[in-house]
C-alpha cells in the first residue's frame, strides 16, 4: 500500500511538470501610430470670397473744351474787303473777267491780304487755269495758321486733293419753276417763285459750292423792260433744310415784292410791274441749268453765254382763281399736281 502511493505521487508530480512545458499564445491589441505622406496633388478647395474695403472713385476726367475754331482773317483795308465782296458775287454770277478785275484792284491795295488770294485761287480753279490756281493756294499756305486762319486749312486742302474738276452737268439739274403773281398784295405786286434743285443718286456735292441766281425783270411804262435794281425787294428761304436730298431735291422759294408807288412818283420814273426773271443753278461757278421766263430775257441776262437747254421747261403759273381754298400762297410748293 505505501508503495501503491508512492506510485500515484509520482505519477502526479510527472504530469504537473508536463503541464508546465506547454506553450501558451496571449493574444494583446497594440495602438500603432500609422503616417500617411500627404498627396502630392494639392486638394482642390472652394473658391474663396474676397471681400476688400471699397476705393475711392477716381477723380473723373476733366472734359476737353471743344477746338476753338480758326478765325476767318480780316481785311484790314475796308475798299479792298468791298472789291473782294464785289469779285464773290461775279464769280459766283459766273463772270469770271469781272471777278479778276476786282481782285487785281484788292491785290494792289492789299498785295499779301490771304482772303484775296484764296478768291484768286478760285476763280482760276473755275476757269480751269489750275497752276495760277495752285501758286495763290500756296501763297495762302505758306502763310500759315497765325496769317491765313481757317484759310490756311481750306488751301492745304485744296493743294492735297488736287483740282480734277468733277462734271456735274446732267447730274444737277433746275426742275419745273412755279410761278404766283399776286398783283393786288397790300404790299404791292407780291411773286412767288418755288424754284427745284434736282439732283441724280449717287452725285456728292459741296453745299458750299452750290448756289442759285435769280436776275428779275420788270415793265417799265417810261423804260420799257429794265433789271432789278433794288435788291431789297426780295426775300429768299430754302424751304427742305436741312438739306437731306431724301427725294432727290430741295426746293428755293423766292419772294419778290414790288412796293407801291405814289401818283408823284410814278409820274416822275413810271410805274413798274412784274415781267419775268431768269433763274441760273451754279456749281463753283459753272452754270449747269438756266431757265428763263418769257425766253426773250435769256438774251438779257448775265448769263446769256452759258448753254441754254434745247427744250427748257416752261415755268408753271399758279392761278388764284384756280387754287383749292387750303391753298397757302407762300407755300406754292404744295400745290397738288394735275
Amino acid at each position: 500500500m505505501a508503495m501503491s502511493q508512492g506510485l500515484i505521487a509520482g505519477l502526479a508530480l510527472g504530469a504537473r511538470f508536463e503541464a508546465t512545458r506547454q506553450i501558451r499564445i496571449v493574444e494583446k491589441a497594440v495602438v500603432t501610430q500609422v503616417l500617411v505622406a500627404a498627396p502630392t496633388k494639392a486638394v482642390e478647395l472652394p473658391e474663396a470670397v474676397v471681400a476688400r474695403p471699397p476705393l475711392p472713385a477716381p477723380p473723373a476726367a476733366a472734359a476737353l473744351p471743344p477746338p476753338t475754331p480758326l478765325p476767318t482773317p480780316a481785311i484790314a483795308d475796308p475798299r479792298a474787303e468791298q472789291l473782294l465782296t464785289e469779285a464773290r458775287q461775279a464769280r459766283v454770277a459766273g463772270d469770271m473777267g469781272l471777278a479778276i478785275l476786282k481782285l487785281e484792284e484788292a491785290r494792289g491795295r492789299s498785295p499779301e491780304d490771304p482772303n484775296v488770294q484764296f478768291e484768286l485761287g478760285l476763280v482760276h480753279e473755275a476757269m480751269g487755269v489750275f497752276d495760277t490756281a495752285a501758286g495763290h493756294y500756296e501763297k495762302v499756305f505758306q502763310m500759315g495758321v497765325s496769317g491765313a486762319g481757317v484759310l490756311y486749312e481750306r488751301a492745304a486742302e485744296k493743294l492735297r486733293d488736287g483740282f480734277e474738276p468733277e462734271v456735274l452737268l446732267g447730274k444737277l439739274a433746275l426742275g419745273r419753276v412755279r410761278i404766283f403773281n399776286d398783283p393786288n398784295h397790300d404790299s404791292g405786286q407780291r411773286v412767288i417763285l418755288t424754284i427745284p434743285v434736282q439732283k441724280a443718286p449717287g452725285v456728292e456735292i459741296e453745299l458750299k459750292d452750290l448756289s442759285i441766281a435769280v436776275e428779275f425783270f420788270n415793265r417799265s411804262t417810261r423804260d420799257g423792260i429794265i433789271p432789278l435794281e433794288d435788291k431789297s425787294w426780295v426775300a429768299e428761304k430754302w424751304v427742305s433744310e436741312p438739306f437731306d436730298w431724301a427725294a432727290g431735291e430741295e426746293t428755293l422759294r423766292m419772294t419778290y415784292v414790288i412796293p407801291r408807288r405814289d401818283q408823284a412818283t410814278e409820274h416822275l420814273f413810271g410805274e413798274q410791274s412784274y415781267y419775268g426773271q431768269v433763274v441760273s443753278l451754279l456749281y463753283n461757278g459753272e452754270v449747269l441749268d438756266i431757265q428763263a421766263w418769257p425766253r426773250d430775257l435769256a438774251a438779257r441776262s448775265r448769263q446769256h453765254a452759258a448753254a441754254t437747254p434745247d427744250a427748257p421747261q416752261a415755268p408753271e403759273f399758279l392761278d388764284k382763281d384756280n387754287l383749292p381754298p387750303d391753298f397757302d400762297p407762300n407755300l406754292p410748293m404744295v400745290l397738288p399736281p394735275r
